[in-house]
């Protein structure tokens, strides 16, 4: 496949992973520049080493379950939709939840006690009693993933703008969007250390786990890259993700939580992305679980040999699955937990797709079961999940 084509097609499962529902027509105003493409190459003895490589990894939970989760909104956390959530833990295989503690705007969910967290005036409290939250969590045998949204963080950019990338004529960058998404520059050491603290309160509340999202650049970010004002040093920005991913497992790591990122699906079967810097090789080997969001529907058509993917779910996870593997082999002991988010929801955008049920969703779990993978995520924006799926 043409590198051009290739770009543009990660571009479009790039798109808020975050959020599923983003037109076609923003994703194309996203596309990456072919040009910055880049390949990592293995050394000779098969791992990918230089600085970013991390030392002495090990599993801080070697006896974590196997997890099968589904992604939870702070307002269905901390609301009655909570109890619903809970019976559908206790009455399938389902024995996950990834609950918002940075949302995708950039506000802390809860109050975390923390004094320098709450004087940066990012707190809304969406989930009012977190001990009470996590009592019950454990009382239903729910494994807890804290979802912490890093770069992507309009609260913190329109309150700090130097934290941020600022328009020629000093007006804060955002994105096209109504209202605009703003970010937050992943060169700065500043938003690295103000993520992981939230990170921290979560595992001091009894998360077991830390899945940060939105772990780069903005998408289309080579275009404006020298016409934006922001800070920024010799680093490439690939490099700059990737050691803010290294900085935070060496940080979280002794507090015993694993260490999780979300990445589009794409990455896996293209180059690494310079244009928002993302390389899956460099981030994988610096995590517990890697969670590739491998949504049939943002596969564009003929990917994998299906006309639609969003109709074909097993045929699209299974060639999915079968890149991840080829992308992660190199990494050996490095390897991480290869946990993928797939669909529950269905994509009314994608011109030819299918309604998302029962049926679909074992599909795709049985495609992830045929390559090895036992482990996945549930994605459905307004946490409304499809009854008497089979998930074995």
């Amino acid at each position: 496949m043409e590198l051009l084509l290739a770009a543009f097609l990660m571009a479009w499962g790039g798109v808020s992973a975050d959020h599923p529902d983003a037109t076609f027509e923003q994703v194309a105003q996203a596309s990456i520049d072919s040009k910055t493409a880049v390949a990592q190459q293995p050394s000779p003895d098969g791992n990918l080493f230089d600085r970013l490589t991390p030392v002495d990894k090990k599993d801080p939970q070697k006896d974590a379950p196997k997890v099968k989760g589904i992604y939870v909104t702070a307002h269905s956390a901390g609301g009655s939709r909570m109890n619903t959530l809970l019976k559908l833990m206790d009455d399938t295989e389902l024995n996950s939840m990834v609950i918002d503690l940075k949302d995708d705007w950039g506000y802390i969910t809860y109050d975390t006690g923390n004094p320098e967290l709450n004087a940066m005036d990012t707190t809304q409290k969406i989930i009012t009693d977190m001990p009470k939250l996590m009592s019950t969590l454990q009382e239903h045998k729910v494994y807890p993933i804290a979802r912490i949204v890093v770069f992507k963080d309009t609260v913190l950019a329109k309150k700090r703008p130097d934290l941020s990338f600022v328009n020629p004529d000093g007006s804060l960058w955002g994105n096209g969007k109504n209202p605009p998404d703003s970010f937050v520059n992943p060169y700065k050491k500043e938003v690295w250390d103000y993520n992981i603290a939230i990170a921290k309160e979560a595992a001091k509340a009894g998360f077991k786990e830390i899945q940060f999202d939105y772990v780069r650049f903005p998408e289309g970010f080579e275009k404006r890259a020298d016409t934006l004002k922001y800070d920024k040093d010799e680093r490439s920005r690939i490099e700059a993700v990737a050691e803010f991913v290294k900085y935070a497992r060496e940080q979280l790591t002794p507090l015993g939580v694993r260490i999780s990122v979300d990445i589009f699906g794409y990455a896996a079967s293209v180059p690494a992305a310079e244009g928002i810097g993302q390389d899956f090789q460099k981030i994988s080997q610096n995590v517990d679980v890697i969670c590739p969001m491998i949504y049939p529907s943002h596969y564009s058509n003929g990917w994998f040999g299906a006309k639609v993917p969003d109709a074909a779910p097993y045929v699209t996870i299974n060639g999915a699955m079968k890149d991840t593997a080829k992308k992660l082999d190199p990494l050996q002991s490095l390897k991480p937990v290869v946990r993928p988010w797939i669909q529950d929801f269905t994509a009314t955008w994608v011109p030819g797709h299918i309604r998302y049920g029962k049926k679909e969703i074992e599909e795709q779990v049985r495609a992830l079961k045929d390559n090895g993978t036992e482990e996945f995520l549930l994605w459905n924006a307004v946490n409304t999940y499809t009854p008497d799926v089979d998930y074995k």
